[in-house]
């Protein structure tokens, strides 16, 4: 038997026929036909007559071809293709779509290696050329291009690198470490600060005016002063001299760490999360012309698609499913900690679009700044004024005395401690 494999045909299959009626073993004829006994058994398993007596040639050839490949599971099933292709649309990768079929049916209808071979098939065969929009990538062939950047880290102050980071943040177990990006377009001056949390990758998303250092660390601290003191605990970044600045978020109690020269894969989730950001925000996108609310729908788009990671869950199940445990302190209690002090010329104007991804309470401390015990809420925030809501007093607590504040929150009355109710700007 040769190093090539070929099928039986029809002469084989007669000569085969032939040498059984004369009495010849499996082994003669395999020897006789340089092909491997088991092959010939198999055949004769597989493709010998039910009703008619003996092997009977034509037969087993109609069955053998019957039985070969006739295209693919999508060209079969119009309907699996149909809600394949809908949820391609969607932005989700065939292995999301893979992954999310195979939990929401008892078993898996199909693979993602399937859906890529269905899509680069219609290319190949048809030349239709648009179903690459279908990918993620959108790339017409499969592969990978690599290149390389400067970096400048010497330029950076107080740098620490990633080999100082505590392990847990490593590890992925528990929430609070958070990777930063800087998401650039054609138009000079216009970027997307993206933060996505390494346990939930719940992504965070802001628009600052450009990319000079300061703003990007102010727009970082407004982002996850916000959040529960758990859930700030590193930052990473890669060596952009736009994170210059870094040292100003440690006042929220945050550690800074930078990846090694080149090595931004050490920072892989946000990364991945500007790849996933980039088929619908590509880089000739005129942010200008980019609506918030539009803008708050792509991030929401990103934090309702089932993850792998996850278990098919979605970055806003799991980051829900954490924030609603947390407890936030009444007004009427003094901090465990330190309240953030935000700088005042912070309070009177948001330079920028923000978006959070929840909102807790906070008080107005008057010419101290603003006092923050929870998230602040800067959902869509640009060239506004955050005004006192005073109108909101009826909800606090009855036991709290009027001292000029006011709270963003809903208490029980009955009790100095209540669960904060979370409204996720960036979830359903």
């Amino acid at each position: 038997m040769g190093l090539h494999y070929t099928h039986l045909t029809l002469e084989d299959r007669c000569e085969m026929a032939r040498l059984r009626t004369a009495g010849y073993s499996i082994r003669q004829i395999a020897a006789s036909l340089d092909r491997a006994p088991s092959s010939l058994a198999r055949e004769l398993k597989r493709n010998a007559a039910r009703t008619a007596p003996g092997y009977q040639p034509r037969y087993a050839d109609q069955q053998a071809r019957a039985r070969r490949w006739t295209g693919s599971k999508l060209n079969r099933d119009p309907t699996l293709r149909a809600t394949v292709l809908a949820r391609l649309q969607q932005g989700w990768s065939p292995q999301q779509v893979a992954g999310r079929l195979a939990v929401e049916q008892p078993r898996p209808s199909i693979s993602h290696e399937t859906i890529y071979r269905f899509i680069y098939a219609q290319m190949a065969r048809k030349k239709a050329y648009a179903w690459r929009h279908y990918l993620p990538q959108a790339k017409a062939k499969r592969g990978r291009r690599r290149r390389k950047r400067s970096s400048p880290a010497l330029c950076i102050a107080q740098r620490r690198p990633l080999a100082e980071r505590p392990p847990e943040a490593a590890a992925r177990q528990t929430p609070g470490h958070w990777e930063a990006d800087l998401m650039l377009f054609r138009t000079y001056g216009q970027a997307i600060l993206t933060l996505q949390e390494r346990h939930s990758r719940l992504l965070l998303a802001a628009r600052p005016p450009g990319k000079a250092a300061a703003p990007i660390a102010h727009a970082i601290a407004t982002l996850l002063a916000p959040l529960p003191p758990t859930w700030r605990q590193t930052v990473t970044f890669d060596n952009g001299t736009e994170f210059a600045r870094h040292y100003d978020l440690h006042a929220l109690g945050l550690e800074t760490f930078f990846c090694e020269t080149y090595s931004p894969w050490q920072k892989g989730g946000v990364e991945n999360a500007i790849g996933r950001l980039r088929r619908t925000l590509p880089r000739k996108t005129d942010l200008a012309a980019l609506s918030d609310e539009h803008f708050t729908h792509l991030v929401q788009a990103y934090n309702n698609t089932p993850r792998k990671c996850l278990g098919y869950q979605t970055p806003a199940e799991v980051f829900r499913n954490h924030l609603l445990h947390f407890k936030c302190e009444s007004t009427g209690a003094p901090p465990s900690e330190p309240p953030v002090r935000i700088p005042p010329s912070s309070q009177l104007m948001m330079k920028h679009r923000l978006h959070s991804a929840s909102s807790c309470f906070l008080h107005y401390g008057g010419e101290g700044g603003i006092r923050t015990h929870g998230p602040l809420p800067v959902n869509g925030f640009r060239d506004r004024p955050i005004r006192p809501l005073s109108h909101l007093s009826a909800h606090s607590d009855s036991s709290v005395k009027p001292s000029g504040q006011a709270s963003i929150a809903r208490y029980r009355k009955s009790s100095r401690f209540a669960e904060a109710e979370v409204a996720l700007a960036y979830l359903p």
